[in-house]
């Protein structure tokens, strides 16, 4: 009989997303077929996001978290160089499709050692609805330029799907991992022993979906968050036109009944909604005040023209006392299907170079 075969990645855990990090991946929106006349709005929010988390100090140093910068070729880079130079942004010259780095690029993984692994899944563009060249090669790329060893698991899976604690625990949606566009006739125990060998999760816990018009099928990170173990936070309706009321009341009523992998009942707090937000056709859009980035130094918080972005903001910003927390525009870059949590992958500390 053989030796027992060691999972991929046994020891390793996805550290919380407020542990500290070596340095942030982005790409620079560069598409006309895909942004159209947005573009150079998307790209201005993209400098919003990355002069937040880079949080120049009053002589204009860097305070921040390295950023990484994906550019697909020479024009792109030259651009996105010019209205970054102050940032001191790094980039890489790695073809991609688009510029959701949570869910295309490697998901990184740090065992009790310190060093740094990435985990890469594969990628099916969001259940076959938006497959664009290179999407699927991001990953391998990244972890190559980081020089990181690669855990590649078969199974599909993107990293908005998945919200850790740090400490064994997993929040993620029965409406998305289930879904049978991503791993048909995946069992919950299969894919649950499938977490615990990728991010050594001990506990997953299991909403139900997500946002109307969600293009990701309910990606856990429009909707609950931790901010620190134990704790986590969610949405409440905003306005009696809120196109997600009954969805943001189960999530919470659900999240409640909740213990971590430690065995703590959840702690639930509440932030606003930003109610109905709509785009130029009048279609609902899935804005989200919980795909918020914790950087370093800064919490970026989107923000879509609501009337309710300030006091979001603020509720955030009590539940982070020991950083900054900013307001910065989206609503071009949602017109894409997600907000700042979905354009940023951390890399944390202790990744090899």
């Amino acid at each position: 009989m053989g030796e027992p075969r060691t999972p991929r990645g046994a020891g390793h855990r996805q550290p919380a997303e407020w542990e500290p990090h070596d340095a942030v991946w982005v790409a620079w929106p560069s598409h006309d077929e895909l942004w159209a006349q947005l573009l150079g709005d998307a790209q201005a929010e993209m400098i919003g996001l990355c002069e937040a988390i880079a949080d120049l100090d009053e002589v204009g140093r860097p305070r921040g978290e390295q950023i990484r910068m994906l550019v697909p070729n020479g024009v792109r880079h030259l651009e996105a160089s010019e209205a970054l130079e102050h940032l001191g942004v790094s980039f890489s010259r790695i073809p991609f499709g688009d510029i959701w780095m949570r869910d295309i690029a490697p998901i990184f993984v740090r065992n009790d050692d310190g060093e740094v692994a990435a985990a890469c899944f594969a990628f099916n563009g969001w259940g076959g609805k938006y497959v664009l060249d290179g999407d699927d090669l991001v990953a391998s790329h990244v972890a190559e330029a980081v020089g990181a060893e690669v855990f590649a698991f078969g199974m599909v899976l993107e990293g908005g799907a998945i919200e850790p604690d740090g400490r064994g625990t997993l929040i993620t949606t029965r409406q998305c991992l289930l879904n049978d566009n991503r791993n048909r006739g995946t069992t919950v125990t299969t894919l649950e022993a499938r977490l615990h060998e990728a991010f050594d999760a001990r506990r997953v816990l299991w909403l139900d979906e997500g946002l109307l018009n969600d293009h990701t099928d309910g990606h856990v990170d429009t909707i609950a968050r931790f901010v620190e173990p134990g704790r986590v936070v969610c949405m409440k309706p905003s306005g009696d036109d809120d196109p997600n009321r009954e969805v943001l009341e189960t999530i919470a009523a659900d999240l409640a009944k909740m213990k971590d992998a430690e065995g703590r009942q959840l702690q639930v707090e509440r932030i606003p909604s930003p109610g109905l937000v709509t785009d130029h056709e009048g279609l609902v859009m899935p804005a989200s005040y919980a795909n918020f980035y914790v950087a370093n130094t800064t919490v970026v918080v989107p923000t879509y023209g609501s009337p309710h972005d300030d006091e979001a903001v603020e509720a955030i910003g009590a539940l982070f006392p020991t950083r900054r927390v900013v307001g910065s525009s989206a609503k071009a870059i949602l017109t894409g299907g997600g907000a700042f949590h979905c354009v940023t992958q951390q890399q944390p500390m202790g990744a090899r170079h």
